[in-house]
């Protein structure tokens, strides 16, 4: 499984991005995809998750209401939209996935994800 990020940049606070994933190299669609970030000096922190295959999808308190996790399902893509963007946000965004055949939702530590991309750069000033 291969994942590739796009869509980072610099945007004043207040602002939006809309990061994308794309992914590859599988033909299941039962995998929780997340995305995650990383500030300098800090730890990974999950940001938000979606079920490929019901399409449910859960956020961290800090971008709720802020972030929305989309899939096109077609195109193999996951998005991120992000909205009222604050300087904290700042940091590498990461996506993630890993085969999931439960019923309950997609979790939020980063060591049940076992794929990864390079990670994209947003920058809020």
């Amino acid at each position: 499984v291969q994942l590739v990020e796009s869509g980072g940049g610099s945007v004043q606070a207040g602002g939006s991005l809309r990061l994308s994933c794309v992914a590859s190299g599988y033909t299941y669609s039962r995998f929780c995809m997340g995305w995650f970030r990383q500030a300098p000096g800090k730890q990974r922190e999950w940001v938000a998750a979606i079920y490929q295959s019901s399409g449910a999808t859960t956020y961290a308190d800090s971008v709720k209401g802020r972030f929305t996790a989309s899939q096109d399902s077609a195109k193999n893509t996951l998005d991120l939209q992000m909205n009222s963007l604050k300087p904290e946000d700042t940091a590498m965004y990461y996506c993630a996935a890993y085969l999931y055949l439960g019923s309950r939702s997609c979790g939020n530590r980063a060591d049940q994800y076992r794929y990864w991309g390079p990670g994209t750069q947003v920058t809020v000033s």
